[in-house]
């Protein structure tokens, strides 16, 4: 069996669907080969040899190439010479060349370069090698422009053919696509994908299809397979079948696949081996299209129970080329350069999401609707496997929303473990995030959330169903930015009945969050409404209409709709990214927001102090203390001086030392009392704790929380947990 992730969808990391699948299969005994054509295209094409022939290719052709775009095909030399210099430094295999890269005379420089102002305002002077990667990123999505402006029309760093496969709700486009004459950049993903033939023909080849920039990469692979290799089965699974192929009813397809399974493929992948293989003795099929006396015939037999969350292997990445990976930013923004920068293991903390009740969301759908959940101990168990397997020690948790106790257990473990980490995840931005667990967080290794704040205004985060309020959202992420936690908000704008003054009030939020340092980095999309979500099954709850696209049998998700009493929500598209772009560069905070668009919108209503208000003076919490326990991580405790009256404790540990001064029974408790505090240990009951300073001082607790070396010692060095 072979399992292959089509182009593109990351240069930076391996997209993780064939890394679980392989997994599985080898903890059932199958054996199962990998491999990214993403990867292999890019590489192919991005050498020295591969570059003449594009050129080449371009010179020979009649292409009308805007000035830029000409200017590098005059200058092919310079490319053709550094390219493989450029690739070895994204790849980490040679680092010396920043400095000659840094100084902006060694690469040829075209269109995207004038985005440059000053590379030390966003750099500093002694950042070399981000400087270098910043403008090596640069120097590729200037040939990845040219190439699809000529022998590749389908080419992207992460998407291929996207166009195509948006909004199909007919097979005929693609079909037409595919049996058009290959181009160029088409004839080098079919050599790249013989490779992987050479040795010894796979049986069976599934792809993962996560997004519609994959789709046609998939297909145009399988038609090859099927022309020349017409006795191996071809499957198809993924993102995109889960969320566009679910009405399937066009045959035309299954010229080009033999079969495509929805949701989870394990169980899918399982039940088709053993039935290709034999199928007489396993005739049932699992969540399976597949065409029979030519019409399309969908299978999803009783097989057993499903592979559940917690019952899996660690996903296995043997046999991906995970040392030629790139990292490659295309903004210098910190937060924004994550998904491309750096290799990650990944892994999920839960199946699904826990909250489920977003109306734009598909909540309709397994992957998103079934939710469950590892214990962290086998969590941990899957992470030291993937280091011992890969050397790699980042994990990006590619959660819908990864629940925040289960985010503490995974915390609490790896630091009871030693485990050095580093890992990011996505969220909700729920009040369970109090300071303290970001500090948890933090302490074990988590350097980054992403969450869904949609839209800055409570009207519509209520009609939403978020379950969360701008104030909140405010609190929650100074507590992550006061941890030194990284914070990515995905906006929204369009949603049903949203009104000019929302859109632009909107924004003003967004700007005072990033001014205060609450979030770092963003990106505004559309409302789309979709088959699965609240909205499209039920729109006039949400006073839209729908009105297309008509279904023809092939893709059906993405809907057309009117707002009739909302804006026009298209024509804010530019000037919100305008404004976006400025303040995920410390830029523009005090610009009008007019600034931003050529045309009249209205003012902001909301009070320009409105979050600043949000953040301040929150109080420490103390209601359910039995729920709650007092702890440390690695905390050494020293006494460093008496007076008549106090007892000064040195407090250290990895992120700073502390100095409180402690009535002299306190600080005796404290010094006989610091073991239990650790997290190793499960730290103090609050209660217990309360009970016992009572105790010892006759003060009673809202007093005690008065106290300026108790505010001292819970700001600097205690962690309150709830458990």
């Amino acid at each position: 069996m072979l399992l292959l992730i089509p182009p593109l969808t990351q240069l930076n990391t391996p997209y993780p669907a064939t890394a679980y699948l392989k997994g599985f299969l080898d903890a059932q005994g199958i054996e199962a080969q990998q491999g990214d054509l993403g990867l292999d295209l890019f590489l192919k094409v991005f050498t020295s040899d591969g570059l003449t022939s594009v050129f080449n290719e371009i010179e020979q052709g009649e292409f009308q190439l805007e000035e830029g775009l000409t200017e590098m095909v005059l200058n092919k030399r310079s490319y053709i010479s550094s390219v493989e210099t450029v690739i070895r430094f994204l790849q980490h295999k040679e680092t010396t060349i920043a400095f000659r890269i840094s100084k902006r005379s060694y690469l040829p420089e075209g269109p995207r370069f004038e985005v440059i102002e000053d590379l030390a305002w966003y750099f500093g002077t002694n950042s070399i090698q981000d400087q270098a990667r910043y403008l090596c990123s640069l120097y590729l999505e200037d040939l990845v422009d040219l190439i699809a402006a000529t022998v590749g029309p389908y080419f992207g760093v992460s998407k291929y053919a996207e166009r195509i496969a948006r909004t199909a709700t007919s097979f005929g486009p693609i079909d037409q696509a595919l049996e058009a004459p290959a181009n160029y950049i088409d004839t080098q993903l079919i050599e790249v994908a013989k490779t992987y033939f050479e040795n010894d023909v796979p049986h069976i080849v599934g792809f993962t299809v996560p997004f519609g920039g994959n789709l046609y990469g998939a297909l145009k692979v399988a038609q090859w397979i099927k022309k020349d290799h017409p006795n191996t089965k071809v499957l198809l699974g993924g993102g995109y079948a889960n969320t566009e192929l679910r009405d399937l009813s066009d045959a035309r397809v299954f010229n080009y696949v033999d079969y495509i399974t929805l949701d989870d493929g394990e169980g899918p992948i399982l039940a088709l081996k053993n039935h290709i293989e034999d199928p007489v003795a396993h005739p049932n099929l699992k969540r399976t299209f597949l065409r029979e006396a030519g019409k399309v015939v969908y299978k999803n037999d009783v097989i057993g129970g499903e592979f559940g969350h917690s019952t899996l292997p660690a996903p296995s990445y043997k046999g991906l080329r995970t040392a030629d990976y790139l990292s490659m930013f295309d903004m210098p923004n910190p937060m924004h350069r994550m998904w491309n920068d750096g290799r990650w293991n990944k892994l999920t903390i839960a199946h699904g999401c826990y909250w489920k009740k977003c109306s734009f969301c598909d909540v309709s759908l397994d992957y998103i609707g079934r939710f469950e959940q590892s214990p962290a101990k086998e969590l941990v168990d899957k992470m030291e496997a993937l280091i011992a397997e890969t050397g790699e020690t980042g994990f990006h948790f590619v959660d819908e929303a990864a629940p925040p106790l289960a985010m503490r257990d995974l915390a609490l473990e790896i630091l009871k473990r030693g485990l050095q980490v580093t890992w990011w995840t996505n969220i909700r931005f729920e009040k369970t995030f109090t300071p303290d667990l970001c500090k948890l967080l933090a302490a074990s290794g988590c350097i980054a959330v992403t969450g869904g704040l949609e839209v800055a205004s409570d009207r519509l985060l209520k009609l939403m169903e978020k379950g969360v309020t701008v104030e909140q959202v405010a609190r929650v992420c100074k507590g992550f930015r006061d941890s030194g936690i990284l914070v990515h908000a995905y906006l929204m704008y369009g949603f049903p009945t949203e009104t000019d003054q929302e859109t632009v009030d909107s924004l003003d939020v967004v700007r005072q969050l990033f001014e205060e340092g609450l979030i770092h980095s963003g990106f505004w999309h559309q409302f789309a409404m979709t088959v699965h979500s609240p909205v499209g099954m039920n729109p006039e709850k949400y006073q839209v209409e729908r009105i297309g696209p008509t279904f023809e049998g092939f893709a059906n998700n993405d809907l057309y709709h009117k707002d009739p009493t909302g804006a026009d929500h298209q024509k804010y598209s530019e000037g919100l990214s305008k404004a976006l772009y400025n303040y995920m560069h410390d830029n523009g905070f005090d610009l009008d927001l007019r600034e931003f668009f050529d045309f009249k919108i209205p003012r902001t209503t909301v009070s320009p102090h409105l979050i600043r208000k949000s953040i301040k003076g929150i109080p420490d919490e103390l209601e359910n203390s039995a729920f709650f326990r007092l702890m440390w991580n690695e905390v050494g405790v020293q006494e460093v001086e008496k007076t008549a009256n106090t007892t000064t404790l040195l407090f250290v540990s990895s992120t700073g030392s502390s100095l409180i001064a402690f009535p002299h029974v306190l600080a005796n408790w404290m010094m006989e009392n610091q073991a239990e505090f650790d997290l190793r240990q499960g730290g103090m009951a609050l209660e217990k704790c309360l009970a016992q300073v009572e105790s010892l001082t006759s003060l009673k607790w809202d007093a005690v929380v008065t106290q300026q070396w108790w505010r001292k010692w819970r700001n600097e060095v205690i962690w309150r947990i709830r458990v």
